[in-house]
């Protein structure tokens, strides 16, 4: 778990699937994210299952909820992900509409940063994300992430931009 000034980042349970569902369908997830086939709350289960819950059994990390001090909310998500076709883990984020332009996915994204590059010990972390989604790529430069080089998503339909940050020497 991580405290900010105002958030909690906390591994997701099976109870956050109505969140879940919600996020999962909104039109700038659906745009900058992809679809996910998730439309009831049982996919929603499924999905945190083999996503979220499985990641931290396997990777020891994974996308978190994201709670307001404040109101005990949960506004988005945050957290790495080991994707398959990336030879780092990445970092990702997203957010419910309404809490958009407040700061919240920059403090969220740097306290994950922190920890991956301080006890996680991470040496390089990766992001991606779509050439149209500037808000995105702001935010990855702000964190010290930079351009690295376009690749196809996993599933080919799209191109995605790579930015990394490295700690020391390329390899």
């Amino acid at each position: 778990m991580l405290r900010t000034a105002r958030l909690t980042l906390r591994p997701f349970t099976l109870a956050d699937a109505g969140f879940m569902l919600r996020l999962l369908n909104e039109p700038s997830w659906l745009r900058y994210i992809g679809d996910r086939g998730v439309h009831t709350l049982a996919e929603a289960e499924r999905y945190l299952e083999q996503g979220a819950l499985a990641s931290y059994a396997q990777h020891g990390f994974g996308f978190e909820a994201v709670v307001l001090h404040e109101t005990g909310e949960t506004v988005g998500m945050c957290g790495l992900a080991q994707r398959e076709y990336l030879d780092a883990p990445d970092i990702g984020f997203a957010f419910l509409p309404e809490h958009a332009g407040r700061g919240l996915a920059f403090e969220a994204a740097s306290a994950a940063m922190a920890r991956a590059r301080g006890p996680l010990g991470l040496r390089r972390i990766l992001a991606t994300t779509r050439e149209d989604n500037h808000a995105s790529q702001k935010l990855l430069s702000k964190l010290g992430l930079q351009f690295e080089r376009r690749i196809r998503s996993a599933d080919g339909c799209r191109e995605l931009l790579l930015y990394a940050w490295q700690e020391g020497p390329s390899p």
